[in-house]
């Protein structure tokens, strides 16, 4: 079954995969709650939204606010219920120029804001679902959650904790009328991406990612991810013994 979403909310929304998401499913019809914390860049991706003839809110607000967070989704369910939530917040932590640890404080953020901020940005919206019987879930996770990576050991624990969340939650709401996708990226241009020290494969637009998403979620799959080739190469470093896997990392300047 296609799929079709009236009311959508992103977070993360002003830049990067978030703005492309907003971008891409702006069109007449469409409510569009666009959550992040740069409120200018939030307000400029909410004009082009507008242009293209889309309804936007917005709400500049920092994910970690877990209580704002809250009371803003609760009331803007109130007026507009939520059909899709695509929870896309995040931020990254590498080591680079010889560190050999994170610290704790940078540990802590990635945590903050990829782990429990995506949580608190889903639980009020599918207690507002499953009132409904409907509604779907979109958890923005990443083909680094297969396996631990040296260089970014807080960023890779973070992502697989949202990707293994979200695999159980799946199976726990389905019956309730609710869908959940775990999204599962490589290399996305954005700037991001271009702080990471390695080399960045298969690397696609943020634009062609949008679409790739919207277009998989239109099916309410288990998964996706993608490039096939770099989600191949990361299955594979999950599946062998880990020093191979750790071996492999550093001939190819991964770890």
């Amino acid at each position: 079954m296609i799929r079709h979403y009236q009311t959508i909310l992103i977070t993360g929304a002003s830049n990067g995969l978030g703005a492309a998401l907003a971008l891409a499913y702006a069109e007449p019809g469409v409510h569009l709650a666009l959550v992040a914390r740069n409120e200018a860049r939030l307000t400029a991706i909410a004009e082009r939204c507008r242009a293209k003839h889309a309804t936007v809110s917005l709400a500049c607000l920092d994910v970690t606010n877990h209580a704002a967070l809250t009371n803003w989704i609760d009331e803007f369910d109130r007026q507009y219920p939520l059909d899709l939530v695509i929870s896309n917040a995040g931020i990254s932590s590498t080591l680079s120029g010889g560190s050999t640890m994170e610290s704790w404080d940078s540990v802590r953020r990635v945590f903050d804001t990829n782990v429990y901020g995506a949580l608190a940005t889903i639980h009020p919206a599918i207690e507002l679902m499953r009132q409904r019987g409907r509604g779907q879930i979109a958890l923005i996770s990443s083909l680094g959650a297969y396996v631990g990576m040296p260089i970014s050991p807080a960023y890779n624990g973070s992502k697989a904790a949202i990707k293994v969340y979200g695999e159980g939650l799946r199976g726990s709401l389905a019956p309730q009328g609710i869908g959940v996708t775990v999204v599962c990226p490589g290399f996305i241009k954005s700037a991001m991406s271009d702080s990471y020290p390695g080399p960045r494969p298969f690397l696609v637009s943020a634009e062609a990612a949008a679409a790739r998403i919207k277009k998989g979620l239109e099916r309410n799959p288990a998964r996706i991810a993608f490039p096939f080739p770099l989600s191949l190469a990361m299955w594979f470093l999950s599946i062998v013994p880990p020093s191979v896997s750790l071996f492999l990392q550093r001939l190819f300047r991964f770890g």
